[in-house]
C-alpha cells in the first residue's frame, strides 16, 4: 500500500499570476501533502508510493517489479534515474520488461521534481542541497530506505546520467553496474596540477563553469548563449513555466525538436570545446542571445497531423508533465544547472580527480541526439578511460534525445543485455 502521512507537511505551492501581472513568487504553506501520482496514468504493473525521510525528502517513486518481494525476496533492485524536463513516469516505458525479466526497478522523482517534496523552491534558497554530492546521497538514501545494501545496476538518463556516473565511482560497493543515457561521463574535474613551477596553469576554471565561453559565444553574428547558462539565470523559470503558447504546447515543442522527429537532428562529434564549433549545435543547445528557451522552441512547434501520429509520446502522456511541470514549475530542475555553472562546487568534486568507473558501465543514446558530443571530448574520455570497464556504446536509431521512450523496447534489450553480461 503507498505510504500514508498521519498528519499535514510543509508544502511548496506555486500562486497563479493576476491578470497583467508576472507569476507570483512560491511561498510556503501548511497543507496536507500531495498524493501519488493517479493509477489509471500508468501502466498495469506499475505502482506509486511514497517513501519517507531520504535525505530530507520525501521521494515519490514508481516501482514494478514490487508484487513478489518481501524481506527474503533476492530479487535484485534496478535504480533509474531521471534528467530534464523529466519525471519518473519518463521510465514508464521500460520498466515493466526489467520487471518482467526479474528485477524489482524503482524510478524516483528526483530533488526538485514532480511530487517529490522536501526541496526549496525559491530561486535563492538553498542551492547547496542541489550540489552532486548531495544527489548521490539522494540515491543512496532510497536505496538504503528500500532495504537494499545494493542495486544491479544505476540507470541515468540526461542529466540523471552524472548522477548515476557519480553514485557508481563513489560507491560501487552499492551500485555494482552503471548505463549512462544520452550525457557522456568524462571523469571527475582535473586538479591544476604543477602550479608550483607554473602559475599560469592555474587560471581560470574550464567548461561549464567559465564565464569565458558564454562571453565569446555573445560576440558571434548572431550571438548565441549556451543553454545552460540560461537556465541558471533568475528569468528562465518564468519564461518557461507561463509562456504565451502555454506550458503544454512549450513541452510538445521542446520534446519535438530534440527527438528523432525532428529531421534535422544530424548530430556529428565537435573538435574543440570553443565558440565556433560549440555555435554548430543546435539552437535548443546554443541559444540565440536573445531568445529565452519558449521563444527558441515555437516556431518547431509540430503541426496538429505530427502531434497525432507521434505513438511515443501521444498528448495523454504529455498532460502528465504539462500538469506537473504547471504545478512544481521548473525551478527545482534548474537548481542543478546552477550548481554546475556556478563553480562552487568543483573543488568538492575535485578532490575524486583522477578517480574513474570501475563497475561495469554502457552508454545509450538516439543516434539522432546531440547530447552525445554536447561537450566536446567528453564521449572520447568516457571510452578511454574514465570508465574502466566499459562494455559498449549503443547509438539507438530511430531516436534522439528521449531514447527510452523513443524506443523503449530497444532500450529494454540493450539494458537486459548489459545486465546478463554481468550475471
Amino acid at each position: 500500500m503507498p505510504a500514508r502521512r498521519e498528519c499535514a507537511g510543509t508544502a511548496i505551492i506555486w500562486a497563479l499570476p493576476l491578470p497583467g501581472k508576472s507569476a507570483a513568487a512560491p511561498m510556503e504553506t501548511t497543507m496536507p501533502e500531495i498524493a501519488p501520482i493517479d493509477q489509471d496514468l500508468l501502466p498495469a504493473g506499475i505502482r506509486a508510493r511514497f517513501v519517507e525521510n531520504v535525505n530530507g525528502l520525501r521521494v515519490h517513486v514508481l516501482e514494478a517489479g514490487h508484487q513478489t518481494r518481501s524481506p527474503a525476496d533476492s530479487r535484485p533492485c534496478v535504480l533509474l534515474l531521471h534528467g530534464f524536463p523529466e519525471l519518473a513516469y519518463s521510465w514508464r516505458k521500460i520498466m515493466l520488461p526489467l520487471a518482467q525479466a526479474g528485477f524489482h526497478v524503482i524510478a524516483p522523482d528526483q530533488r526538485g521534481y514532480g511530487r517529490s517534496t522536501g526541496w526549496d523552491a525559491d530561486y535563492d534558497g538553498d542551492l547547496a542541497s542541489f550540489r552532486m554530492l548531495n544527489l548521490v546521497r539522494d540515491a543512496l538514501g532510497l536505496v538504503s530506505a528500500l532495504g537494499y545494501r545494493s542495486v544491479a545496476a544505476v540507470v541515468g538518463h540526461d542529466f540523471g546520467s552524472p548522477v548515476a556516473a557519480w553514485c557508481a565511482l563513489l560507491r560501487p560497493d552499492v551500485f555494482r553496474s552503471v548505463a549512462l543515457m544520452s550525457a557522456p561521463f568524462a571523469g571527475p574535474p582535473a586538479l591544476p596540477f604543477d602550479t608550483a613551477a607554473n602559475p599560469a596553469q592555474a587560471q581560470g576554471a574550464t567548461g561549464l563553469a567559465d564565464p569565458g565561453m558564454n562571453a565569446a559565444l555573445a560576440l558571434l553574428r548572431p550571438p548565441r548563449k549556451h543553454y545552460q547558462w540560461y537556465y541558471s539565470t533568475r528569468e528562465a523559470n518564468d519564461n518557461m513555466r507561463n509562456c504565451p503558447q502555454g506550458i503544454h504546447a512549450f513541452l510538445r515543442a521542446y520534446y519535438y525538436c530534440k527527438s528523432a522527429d525532428w529531421k534535422q537532428n544530424q548530430p556529428v562529434p565537435l573538435e574543440s570545446w570553443s565558440a565556433g564549433e560549440m555555435a554548430k549545435l543546435p539552437t535548443y543547445y546554443v541559444m540565440d542571445l536573445d531568445k529565452g528557451m519558449a521563444e527558441t522552441v515555437a516556431p518547431h512547434m509540430p503541426a496538429p497531423a505530427e502531434i497525432a501520429a507521434c505513438a511515443w509520446l501521444p498528448e495523454n502522456e504529455l498532460a502528465v508533465y504539462s500538469a506537473e511541470y504547471a504545478r512544481t514549475g521548473f525551478q527545482g530542475g534548474l537548481q542543478w544547472y546552477r550548481c554546475t555553472t556556478s563553480g562552487k562546487f568543483t573543488a568538492e568534486l575535485q578532490l575524486f580527480s583522477g578517480r574513474s568507473i570501475d563497475v561495469p558501465a554502457c552508454f545509450i543514446a538516439g543516434k539522432s541526439d546531440w547530447g552525445s558530443y554536447q561537450k566536446p571530448g567528453d564521449f572520447e574520455k568516457m571510452q578511454a578511460g574514465a570508465c574502466t570497464k566499459f562494455l559498449g556504446v549503443h547509438l539507438v536509431h530511430g531516436a534522439g534525445h528521449w531514447v527510452q521512450q523513443e524506443q523503449p523496447e530497444e532500450v529494454s534489450r540493450l539494458l537486459l543485455q548489459f545486465l546478463r553480461q554481468q550475471a
